[in-house]
């Protein structure tokens, strides 16, 4: 598996976990694969940042809280401290705290994250163990990419600075119930790997006076959901909310899927259902996608950012082949270029941007 991604030794990890336990059940997991060798462990991110001195590792799993250095410092510090762009998959418990730190770490750079089950782990241990080496055989063929990655979202890391102008001037965002209600565009946007941050990067550069509103379907379980959707709504001009049976579309107004909630539009209204997963992943961007495609169909904006498969694709065609319009984020700014690639190569995809220039495009098509 190493080699596919283009190691051609096992992937070194090092484990940074303030736990004794977990730091030993973590590193069994991963070494029960062949690919991986876990070359280090780390009480917290001061003790990390030493150890990566003496061995730089390809990936390194990094708990949320620690003493001394916790998680987020950690990522601030590695680049600043030893100058290095490792790939990072943060453990996080279903906590609200933690999962809010989380949507931190993955917005300060982490590729992704796992979530440790509540209660003992040796209940879901093989399904966390499955899913924690899957995540970074993912990270450590990204590696190559980080350093080039980073640079574009630098900026990110500052107060945001707004690129697309509004043609209104922004005081405080009104609540949903006093604004206009009349809709007739819909922007679409489907995200996986990497997601967190590239929502980010473009939710957050959309005008509060955006025509059109806007549906979110990242890949993420419940509860981060949540926590990302009020990251969003913090940091932004349009209002961002996790999305609710029955809610409405409006303008300026972005509904995000729930985690394991696949979401879909019924008359202008959000419907939620836990039917099979799709493509292996509940919500499903293909599903939303498929329900406003007709309805919509040349009002439409459908947008496809980073990821792993191709959940999406067929639903960024549909949009295509009923007269909307469609962006694919570019192969140099995904962490992991799949969802994108699959899109493009079956004709989903009608323009191509790098993620600092995918918001005034969704702007220039909204208002043609």
């Amino acid at each position: 598996m190493a080699s596919q991604l283009g190691i051609s030794r096992p992937i070194k990890v090092l484990v940074v976990d303030d736990s004794a336990f977990m730091r030993k059940v973590v590193s069994e997991m991963l070494e029960e694969a062949d690919d991986i060798e876990v070359i280090d462990k780390a009480r917290n991110g001061i003790d990390a940042l030493r150890k990566i001195e003496t061995d730089e590792p390809d990936v390194i799993t990094l708990d949320v809280e620690m003493p001394k250095m916790d998680g987020l410092e950690f990522l601030q510090k590695l680049p600043e401290l030893i100058g290095k762009n490792i790939p990072v998959i943060m453990l996080s418990s279903l906590t609200t705290k933690q999962s809010k730190t989380t949507i931190k770490a993955l917005e300060l750079g982490a590729i992704d994250f796992v979530a440790k089950p509540s209660g003992s782990i040796s209940l879901d241990i093989d399904q966390v163990k499955q899913e924690l080496i899957e995540k970074v055989r993912i990270a450590a063929g990204a590696k190559s990419k980080l350093a080039k990655i980073s640079k574009t979202f630098s900026r990110t890391l500052k107060p945001v600075k707004k690129r697309v102008i509004s043609t209104k001037k922004i005081t405080a965002k009104p609540s949903i119930s006093t604004r206009a209600t009349g809709l007739t565009k819909l922007v679409v946007i489907g995200s996986s790997t990497g997601g967190p941050r590239a929502l980010k990067e473009v939710v957050t550069l959309l005008p509060e006076d955006l025509d059109a509103a806007v549906l979110i379907v990242q890949h993420m379980p419940p509860g981060f959901t949540t926590s990302l959707a009020q990251r969003l709504d913090k940091l932004s001009d349009i209002r961002v909310k996790e999305a609710a049976e029955g809610d409405r579309l409006e303008k300026g107004l972005a509904l995000l899927a729930p985690g394991d909630y696949h979401m879909t539009i019924e008359n202008g209204q959000v419907k939620l259902n836990q039917n099979p997963k799709v493509h292996n992943v509940r919500p499903a961007v293909d599903v939303t996608m498929e329900s406003i495609a007709y309805d919509y169909n040349s009002n439409t904006v459908g947008v496809i950012l980073t990821g792993m498969g191709k959940d999406g694709a067929e639903g960024m065609k549909l949009i295509r082949d009923n007269g909307g319009k469609t962006i694919g984020q570019d192969e140099e700014t995904c962490v992991v270029y799949g969802m994108p690639k699959v899109a493009y190569e079956i004709g989903g995809v009608e323009v191509v941007k790098p993620i600092d220039r995918i918001a005034e495009e969704i702007v220039r098509m909204v208002n043609s």
